[in-house]
């Protein structure tokens, strides 16, 4: 026993192998998403800032849906109230899971990538009020910063073709879901306008019948899609950005499966919806909201106003500080200890890369900056900031990818081939003499 509670202090362990197929499944997922994403973001600059730019404005900006029931939107209307809602879905459903049996479950394992992802939304934050602040420029903006884009963060270690352990992937995506939820709560809580206590009643009422249904066990599409688009549609028209409806209907799914059930609701939901999310949703909001112009005086605006600069300071800067500071002041206070084939360095490239802030990070910037000018120029700050944090992350993997590699090798090595990697069928001897299965990873599961 003694040997167990001593691997659950150490940070960044080989991952228990149930929780590492789940962890490899969903990233697998968003890795593919993120290639995609990146492909959108690429047209979407090329096609603004080409002779054909008046077309993509006019799709963009097309207007379709029954305006009878308010639901009249334009193009990236759609995409960022519409689609978005299925990313947040997914998000509430990850965090739902992580909060009943991953990494949240409890004050022990969630310390870590709690306190990491709220000083790694904090900090930025700060950094953009600082820079604002200085520079007399408006606050509106300083939400921007504050989240992590896990997809295009993976679509940049797929296109490097790094070797990453399992452990850190893990705590990147335990960390972006820890963000989503910051963000959706930022938007809830101060981007919303003009409610309607009406509709927002009915989109309460919608989510405690959404709630009985689970609790009951009722299943099958047909109740739950239709309640699904009332409860998005009246939680738009009640004033609350509807990706909120997503986030809250996530968090209602089951995600513990009960007797006689093969998966949970919500594992049955994110496994058909988060392809849809990763491939489709997120990377068409991509397209029509990273169309922004790439000219000199558009790129020298962005250090110029305070605004901008605030958003690149707290994507580049201030992501790398929150998070790195936020992770080693929280080992140091659980008296929790690096796992001996990593170094702080691996965690510190990890925060740099959490800097990469784009979906979240452009769709609060629309929210934030209702100006057409000055949302361009947010768009902007957005590219630059998560293209530096990229490239730097880059650099800093790059450079420890052949420690990598041998730690992956280590943890993937199966030689008896029954699809379990060896090292998670290693016997040990504990402290107290009793055999026990290797928890930790690969080479201090060797020195125990």
């Amino acid at each position: 026993m003694r040997a167990d509670r001593r691997e659950r202090s150490v940070f960044l362990a080989l991952l228990p192998w149930p929780e590492r197929v789940r962890v490899a499944r969903a990233l697998r997922t968003e890795t593919v998403g993120g290639l995609v994403l990146l492909a959108a973001a690429v047209v979407a600059l090329v096609w603004a800032n080409t002779p054909w730019s008046g077309a993509y404005e006019q799709l963009r900006d097309a207007h379709f849906g029954i305006a009878a029931l308010g639901l009249d939107l334009s193009v990236g209307h759609w995409t960022a109230d519409g689609l978005l809602t299925v990313f947040f879905l997914v998000a509430g459903i990850e965090l739902k899971r992580e909060l009943v049996v991953g990494e949240l479950r409890t004050p022990a394992t969630a310390a870590l990538p709690v306190v990491a992802a709220v000083c790694g939304m904090a900090v930025p934050a700060g950094v953009y009020l600082a820079t604002v602040g200085l520079g007399g420029g408006s606050t509106e903006g300083w939400a921007v910063p504050m989240a992590t884009d896990i997809a295009f963060a993976l679509a940049v270690l797929a296109v490097l073709s790094t070797h990453l352990p399992s452990a850190l992937r893990a705590f990147l995506l335990t960390l972006a879901v820890v963000d989503d939820l910051g963000a959706i709560l930022v938007i809830a809580v101060f981007f919303t306008s003009d409610l309607n206590p009406v509709a927002l009643a009915g989109a309460v009422a919608g989510l405690v019948v959404f709630h009985l249904l689970q609790r009951f066990r009722v299943r099958g599409w047909w109740w739950y899609v239709p309640l699904g688009l009332v409860i998005w549609a009246l939680m738009y028209n009640g004033g609350v950005h509807a990706t909120v409806a997503g986030v809250a209907m996530g968090l209602i799914l089951r995600t513990s499966p009960h007797e006689g059930e093969d998966a949970s609701p919500g594992e049955r939901t994110e496994h058909l919806l988060r392809p849809v999310s990763a491939g489709v949703a997120v990377p068409l909001f991509a397209l029509f909201a990273a169309g922004v112009s790439v000219s000199g005086d558009a790129l020298g605006a962005v250090f110029a106003q305070p605004e901008p600069l605030g958003v690149v300071l707290g994507l580049v800067l201030g992501k790398t500080v929150g998070i790195f500071v936020g992770t080693y002041l929280a080992a140091r206070f659980t008296r929790a200890r690096l796992n001996p084939d990593l170094a702080w360095a691996d965690v510190f490239a990890l925060a740099v890369l959490a800097g990469i802030g784009f979906t979240v990070a452009l769709l609060i910037g629309e929210l934030a900056f209702t100006d057409p000018a000055a949302a361009e120029h947010i768009k902007a700050a957005v590219l630059i900031g998560s293209l530096t944090a990229a490239t730097v992350a880059a650099l800093m993997i790059k450079r420890r990818n052949g420690i990598y590699r041998r730690l992956v090798e280590a943890e993937n090595r199966d030689e008896d081939a029954d699809g379990i990697p060896d090292v998670y069928q290693r016997a040990v001897l504990g402290d107290d003499g009793a055999e026990t299965r290797a928890a930790g990873g690969p080479s201090s599961a060797g020195r125990q």
